[in-house]
């Protein structure tokens, strides 16, 4: 009999989950994974909006490298602004150049000059940034000559 009562016993200890339990943990797993699930979506942009940047990069990088191959003295470095479009990849790019000139505390100029390139997609894409990328360089001649800060 007393084998028969242990049995009735543990019987009754041991009930299992109950439906309410098993709802609010299936909630909590529920809630988690779309907690992850809205993570990698926000990386999957971010990486596709990083490529669309470095194409825009590229551009700019393109656009300093023609300036940088020309004198000094050639008329490609006249101070002003020229914007223009250019493609790379399957995107459209506004290109806009200033050259400007830079001057010495006592109003002289240097012979130095600044080159700012600012390159913004025509049809960005939903993951762009949309901050232009700019790229700013100084280039100055190679004679002798009041490049040099004077005070």
């Amino acid at each position: 009999m007393k084998i028969k009562n242990v049995k009735a016993q543990n019987a009754k200890d041991q009930r299992g989950f109950t439906l309410i339990e098993t709802t609010i943990a299936s909630l909590v797993m529920m809630v988690g994974a779309l907690a992850i699930s809205s993570l990698f979506v926000f990386s999957t942009q971010n990486n596709v909006g990083g490529g669309e940047r470095a194409l825009a990069m590229a551009v700019a990088q393109q656009q300093l490298e023609q300036i940088r191959s020309v004198t000094f003295e050639d008329a490609t470095l006249n101070v002003g602004t020229i914007t223009s479009t250019v493609r790379n990849g399957a995107r459209n790019y506004t290109v806009q150049r200033v050259v400007a000139n830079e001057m010495n505390a006592n109003g002289s100029a240097k012979q130095l000059k600044k080159i700012t390139i600012t390159v913004t997609p025509i049809t960005a894409g939903a993951n762009w940034v949309r901050t232009p990328v700019v790229l700013v360089s100084y280039r100055s001649t190679l004679a002798a000559g009041s490049f040099a800060v004077s005070e």
